[in-house]
């Protein structure tokens, strides 16, 4: 039968004053978890409740799974944080200015760590930072109170993390699995278009291809909160991380494939060999969108794939290391500021830019998020003060606490859920720092002359982690693009692989296209020109087709054909396309006079010999169309 359009066009979100119904009811449930926070911290008269709160605010996520999964890293790091701000202070709370050092090498091995991983995983890093700086800093002249500082914090953030999980079982917060997999769907259209185009022998561009394997390796960091999701999480996890792992390697046999020369151009010994690699490739990437098909499939159900794979991260050690130790410098000199000026209770601001540093090294862009930060902290000091003075003004009951933080509360988790990623960021950040700077207690203090120093001490922590960044800038994206580079072409230049050499060929592809997505993220997607993404897709085109050589040669390279496969080894350490293909050839022959099939290893140097012929390079991104 016709479909009629009309009625088969997706309902249109209700709308109320420019944001949807779901941003509204995020919003709904985020004031009330933070409202219940709020009243078991005064019930059982924690030592700060606000706390309590700041963990909700953290924890304001849009779907049940992804506040979860932060919930989780934000427990352990709190647990990992108390240990290390006891052992700290028991250590080092007589030692004057190399506390301060022993804080700020702290700092500067949590950003290490946070700069090793991604998602939640670098915010836990981070969290160790910042948690030791809301300890130990704080009670750096009453060390004694270190203990039942930590103890209380985590009690806090306990009652945070459950009041939001309470909320969002009882309001019924949407799973975020449907999400992920529309994404990966759109993706995977994506990528077969691209092995389309690849038949009708049109070469995309490289700045195409590295756009694709960003987007790809971009969702990695989510699909870890689908464990935390439903009892089923853990099978949803894996068919995920299969999909985008087939992704990747569809994408790079479609470019194999779209590589390879017109049958009409070559000698005809060469284009029987091109005929068979054009073959497998065909049946290779049918069988990788088979793949991600059911890996889809298993992805809704909740069931496991057919094939688990890993999605490994790149790690740059190199990076995460510079990056370390300039946080670590920073902190160091913005504590010298402040022993040098003898200011009093200045703990609170010291505190307050680890916060900073700790939560940048999260961010692809550390200045950019200490700019933001600079822009929030008056705001939120402003919000702070005219819901302290002007609406509370003095009143104690819970009722009017609630009330009068509503429309704040409210209006800022709207903000989050804005697509611009600055608006949300000022959002998130202003509803964070309100609440530092508000503090609600039971009863709430209304002292002008605490309010005003604490409000000078915000704005001053991120205005002197700015000042450090000026002095002693963070990695720039420039210089991030050409470490990553370098160590690519390191890692091409090696026999054995490098670090990828126990990760199978499907496996080590995601992990170079993790790679490309950093090098993209450094300045940013819309910001990368031809000559680089050039570069960085012919490393990957040519790392993915010596890893497919290998593999196939290891399958052929016993019995009667053992002699050819391991020439065809050495041809490939020569990385010269016209060694590889002789190799081919040579193999093609043993492979025939043993009446034996090495269609695959034959298919496979084919397309290694066309990645590494400099005039045929499918990352020439002066050929090739744009989409």
């Amino acid at each position: 039968m016709p479909v009629n359009t009309t009625s088969a066009a997706a309902p249109r979100p209700l709308v109320f004053a420019g944001f949807p119904a779901s941003s509204w009811a995020f919003a709904l449930r985020v004031w009330l978890a933070m409202l219940l926070a709020l009243y078991v911290g005064f019930w059982l008269e924690l030592e700060s409740p606000s706390s309590a709160a700041l963990t909700v605010a953290v924890l304001a996520l849009p779907t049940r799974g992804q506040g979860m999964e932060k919930a989780g890293y934000r427990l352990l790091a709190t647990v990992i944080g108390v240990i290390a701000s006891i052992a700290i202070a028991g250590l080092f709370s007589q030692t004057g200015g190399l506390l301060l050092v022993v804080l700020g090498i702290w700092v500067g091995l949590c950003t290490y760590v946070a700069g090793l991983l991604d998602g939640n995983r670098a915010y836990a890093a981070a969290l160790c930072c910042i948690t030791v700086a809301l300890i130990a800093v704080e009670q750096i002249d009453t060390p004694l109170q270190v203990f039942p500082t930590g103890v209380a914090r985590g009690a806090a953030i306990g009652i945070g993390v459950l009041a939001v999980a309470l909320v969002n079982e009882v309001l019924a917060a949407p799973s975020y699995h449907p999400v992920l997999a529309s994404r990966i769907e759109v993706l995977h259209r994506r990528v077969t278009d691209l092995a389309r185009d690849a038949e009708r022998g049109e070469t995309p561009s490289a700045a195409v291809g590295a756009g694709l394997l960003y987007d790809i390796a971009a969702v990695r960091p989510e699909i870890a909160s689908l464990t935390t999701e439903s009892s089923i999480g853990t099978a949803r996890t894996a068919a995920a991380r299969s999909a985008l792992v087939d992704l990747v390697s569809a994408l790079s046999l479609g470019r194999m494939l779209a590589a390879l020369p017109a049958a009409s151009a070559l000698a005809p010994e060469a284009a029987g060999l091109v005929a068979i690699s054009r073959s497998w490739l065909r049946a290779e990437i049918g069988r990788n969108n088979a793949q991600v098909r059911g890996s889809l499939d298993a992805l809704r159900e909740g069931t496991s794939p057919y094939r688990a794979w890993r999605a490994p991260l790149y790690r740059s050690r190199r990076i995460a290391a510079e990056t370390g130790a300039r946080a670590a410098i920073s902190f160091t000199l913005i504590a010298i500021v402040f022993v040098l000026t003898g200011w009093p209770t200045t703990e609170l601001c010291l505190s307050l830019v680890a916060v900073i540093i700790g939560l940048g090294s999260t961010s692809p862009s550390p200045r950019n998020f200490t700019m933001v930060a600079v822009m929030a902290t008056p705001i939120a000091c402003v919000l702070a003060g005219i819901l302290k003075y002007l609406v509370f003004n003095g009143v104690s009951e819970f009722q009017l606490l609630a009330i009068g933080l509503a429309p704040v509360v409210i209006g800022l988790a709207l903000l989050i859920t804005l697509p611009s990623p600055m608006l949300s960021s000022i959002g998130r950040l202003v509803l964070v720092f309100t609440l530092v700077v508000l503090a609600p207690t039971n009863p709430q203090s209304y002292d002008p002359e605490v309010f005003l120093v604490t409000s000078l001490f915000v704005c001053l922590s991120s205005v002197l982690v700015f000042a450090a960044q000026q002095l002693l800038p963070p990695l720039s994206g420039d210089r991030r693009v050409r470490l990553l580079l370098g160590e690519a072409r390191r890692e091409l230049s090696r026999a054995d692989g490098g670090r990828a050499r126990h990760l199978a060929p499907e496996e080590a592809a995601f992990r170079d296209a993790a790679r490309i997505e950093q090098i993209l993220t450094a300045n940013g997607p819309s910001a990368i020109d031809d000559r680089m993404a050039g570069t960085a897709m012919r490393c990957f085109d040519q790392a993915a087709a010596l890893r497919r050589c290998r593999a196939e040669l290891d399958r052929v390279g016993q019995g009667p054909l053992a002699v050819a496969a391991q020439a065809a080894r050495e041809a490939l350490t020569r990385r010269n396309s016209g060694v590889i293909l002789a190799a081919a050839e040579a193999l093609h022959q043993s492979a025939a006079r043993s009446d034996l099939s090495a269609s695959a290893a034959i298919a496979a140097l084919i397309a290694a010999s066309v990645a590494f012929a400099p005039s045929q390079s499918p990352a020439d991104s002066s050929q090739g169309r744009r989409s």
